[in-house]
């Protein structure tokens, strides 16, 4: 007999930053505050885990934590006992510290917030697509749409094609076009289907200028080079040296307090992988300084896909994969599982600005003091994109081979 399963599905998208800061921001409690906190830890967990597989140790990586630490948090408003917990303690959070109430407060707090960035083109959310057959507690889809801005649709999943056509149409449109096949393969079994999003999109405030843009070559090892088009300014940026990681960390504005990130090791990247952490975002963003600078950055054009089932169970969320899952909260029936947890992005970097965010690249150069400093992200490098005011990591990865699109 078929059982019934509870298919769990991330779904990230990004794309940077367009207009005006909009003014003061209000005072975070601390709650929220305790809640950014967790989500970096959990962002840096993940993918530490993440490139630990051998698959991606020569692959670009590029994600959004926040995505996935959404549709988990989600989650775990139908989840009890140790499956519960395993939630909880997985995304960070110690209940001593938190309740849950609590978290999902912070989290409805951050998506509004987000949402109502008006110098930007942003829109976070999550959606659920339940089997018309199956009824869950009320109360669970009342949090959905309180806590996480949940659309909710009745489905009927035994009509693959169609279902896989209305949830890829909504993944579509919410991602202004920039994934439109989400899902290839859909299960007829599946009872619901939890998405989470996230659209990104911005405009340097300090722009390439297209003639500027050349071939030039990216070295993916100390003996292998790859062709690659390579955008170049020479402009004042933000910046800053880790003498203790020896990485160059170059920040490329947006407007409304966002920021790429680029982290460029100098001792090869896994090196680097091995320590950065959330304290180092946060140091960074305290030191930097702006001065003039040459920069080289390669134009970007990607989509990753990631399976996360074994990753989260790696990562002590292992009860909602296997028959100990205790959905409860979803609904007292028949018992559920979450039978996958997949992830997706894209990321464009050009001259006027990026869609999605993951950059790699690495190499710096410092000519003598009296020159304008060079900074040629011509090697591996790691990606992150940020909010400054809130010091949260919207977006990370790497980069290893810019002509990769995967």
């Amino acid at each position: 007999m078929a059982k019934d399963i509870l298919c769990l599905w991330t779904c990230l998208f990004s794309a940077l930053i367009y207009t005006g800061i909009h003014g003061a921001l209000e005072q975070e409690t601390e709650n929220n505050i305790q809640m950014f906190e967790k989500n970096n830890d959990f962002a840096f967990r993940l993918y530490k885990s993440i490139v630990a597989q051998p698959e991606s140790q020569s692959r670009n990586v590029f994600f959004s934590p926040l995505s996935v630490s959404t549709a988990l948090a989600a989650l775990s408003l139908g989840a009890a006992g140790e499956t519960h917990e395993q939630l909880f303690s997985g995304l960070g959070f110690n209940s001593s510290i938190l309740t849950s109430e609590e978290v999902h407060q912070a989290f409805l707090s951050l998506l509004q917030t987000l949402n109502q960035r008006t110098g930007v083109d942003l829109e976070v959310g999550t959606a659920l697509y339940i089997q018309d057959t199956f009824k869950p507690h009320a109360d669970f889809l009342e949090k959905m749409k309180r806590f996480y801005l949940s659309d909710g649709f009745s489905v009927d999943f035994t009509k693959t094609a169609e279902t896989t056509e209305q949830i890829n149409k909504y993944v579509s449109e919410k991602t202004r076009g920039k994934i439109s096949k989400f899902i290839e393969d859909l299960d007829s079994r599946t009872i619901m289907y939890l998405l989470s999003y996230i659209y990104f999109k911005g405009k340097w405030i300090i722009p390439f200028n297209p003639r500027s843009t050349r071939q030039r070559e990216f070295h993916l090892d100390d003996e292998t080079t790859v062709p690659v088009q390579m955008m170049y300014k020479n402009d004042y940026f933000d910046a800053h040296y880790d003498q203790q990681l020896s990485a160059q960390v170059l920040f490329l504005h947006y407007n409304d307090s966002f920021s790429m990130m680029l982290a460029l090791p100098e001792k090869g990247l896994s090196a680097l992988e091995e320590v950065v952490s959330p304290q180092h975002i946060v140091k960074w963003l305290g030191r930097m300084e702006e001065r003039e600078y040459e920069i080289y950055i390669p134009k970007l054009s990607l989509k990753t896909s990631y399976s996360l089932k074994e990753t989260l169970a790696g990562m002590g969320m292992a009860d909602m994969f296997t028959v100990k899952a205790n959905l409860t909260g979803i609904s007292s029936g028949k018992k559920l599982v979450v039978s996958e947890v997949v992830h997706q992005a894209s990321l464009d970097v050009d001259e006027t600005g990026a869609t999605a965010t993951a950059v790699t690249g690495v190499e710096f150069m410092f000519a003598s003091v009296s020159a304008t400093p060079v900074i040629k992200f011509n090697r591996p490098f790691m990606i992150f994109v940020i909010d400054r005011e809130r010091k949260t990591v919207l977006f990370m990865g790497k980069i290893v081979n810019p002509e990769n699109k995967m």
